[in-house]
């Protein structure tokens, strides 16, 4: 009657969860990694128009077609209280000729937007068109949001 040590009633085989397998399992679980970047996918998507950065102002509709452009233009902004900014920057009126002859890379071929608001005074907006118009500057638009129909 002799015990023989090491075995578990079943012949010396071990059997664990996984059966037969005893070394490490060396798979990669991609789904945690798949599911992060969805998240960070749909944030961004979320944040990007977040972050378009300018003067607000409320753009009359026109039937226009928007315009192709290759380079930013200089953007020039009459808001509905009469202030002038020119990009982001507030300027004085009599100052706008100054810093755009200042920041005007192409000279006087560059291209600049006037954006107004639809309740901005109509006589500060032509006296900005006409102070640029008169320093030279031939490439000026005014900016409009397309019509929308109903």
């Amino acid at each position: 009657m002799g015990m023989s040590v090491g075995t578990a009633g079943n012949g010396g085989r071990r059997r664990g969860r996984r059966g037969s397998r005893t070394g490490l399992i060396s798979e990669i679980n991609v789904t945690p990694f798949v599911d992060v970047m969805l998240v960070l996918l749909i944030i961004f998507m979320v944040a990007a128009p977040l972050l378009t950065v300018g003067v607000p102002i409320d753009l009359p509709e026109t039937q226009a077609r928007a315009l192709n452009s290759e380079t930013q233009p200089i953007t020039v902004s009459v808001n509905d209280k009469g202030q002038v900014y020119l990009q982001e920057t507030e300027v004085p009126l009599n100052e706008v000729v100054a810093k755009l002859q200042a920041i005007a890379r192409s000279g006087y071929d560059e291209r600049i937007y006037v954006r107004g608001d639809r309740s901005a005074d109509y006589g500060t907006v032509m006296q900005v068109m006409a102070r640029i118009s008169a320093a030279g500057y031939r490439n000026l638009g005014l900016v409009t949001l397309q019509e929308q129909e109903n």
